[in-house]
C-alpha cells in the first residue's frame, strides 16, 4: 500500500513540474522575460541605457534616477517585451506598477524563470502587469436600475 501511495505522489509531483514548465513557456511565447541584473539599467530612452551602462558613475546614476530617466531592475522581476531592437540588442519593456515603457539591454532579461528576492517566480498576475480582478459591472440601461423610494437610482 505504501508503495502505491509513493508511486502516485511521485507521478503527481512529476506532472506538476511539467505543468509549471508549460506555463512559463507560454509566458515566454507571449513576450514575458525575467530580469537577471540588479541596478539602474532600465531607462526611458535607448540613449539613456547606453549612457548609464557605458560610463556609469554614482553621480550619473543619481542624476538619471532623480530625473526619472533611469529605473532600478531587480532580479526575478517579470517584464513584458513591447518592442525589440536586435541591431543594438535592446528591448522596450513594461514593468508592473509603471505606466512608462522602459528600454534595457536584452541580455539583462532571461527566457527562463528567475526567483525574485522572496524566492517566488513572478507571473503577470502576481506582479501587477495583468489585473487578476474581474472588471466591475456597469449599468448600461438606467431603466433596469433599482430605484430608491425617493425615485433616485
Amino acid at each position: 500500500m505504501k508503495l502505491a501511495i509513493s508511486f502516485i505522489v511521485a507521478a503527481g509531483l512529476g506532472l506538476t513540474g511539467t505543468v509549471f514548465a508549460d506555463n512559463y513557456a507560454a509566458l515566454v511565447a507571449r513576450g514575458y522575460r525575467w530580469v537577471i541584473v540588479h541596478g539602474p539599467y532600465a531607462c526611458t530612452s535607448e540613449e539613456g541605457v547606453r549612457r548609464i551602462t557605458a560610463h556609469s558613475t554614482d553621480e550619473t546614476e543619481l542624476q538619471m534616477v532623480q530625473a526619472q530617466q533611469a529605473y532600478y531592475l531587480i532580479p526575478g522581476t517579470i517584464a513584458q517585451i513591447l518592442k525589440e531592437d536586435p541591431a543594438v540588442g535592446m528591448s522596450q519593456i513594461h514593468l508592473g506598477g509603471l505606466t512608462t515603457p522602459l528600454w534595457t539591454y536584452t541580455r539583462f532579461l532571461s527566457r527562463h524563470p528567475i526567483r525574485d528576492i522572496y524566492g517566488m517566480i513572478e507571473t503577470p498576475e502576481n506582479s501587477g502587469l495583468v489585473s487578476s480582478m474581474a472588471p466591475f459591472p456597469t449599468l448600461t440601461d438606467q431603466s433596469t436600475a433599482p430605484t430608491l423610494p425617493n425615485g433616485n437610482p
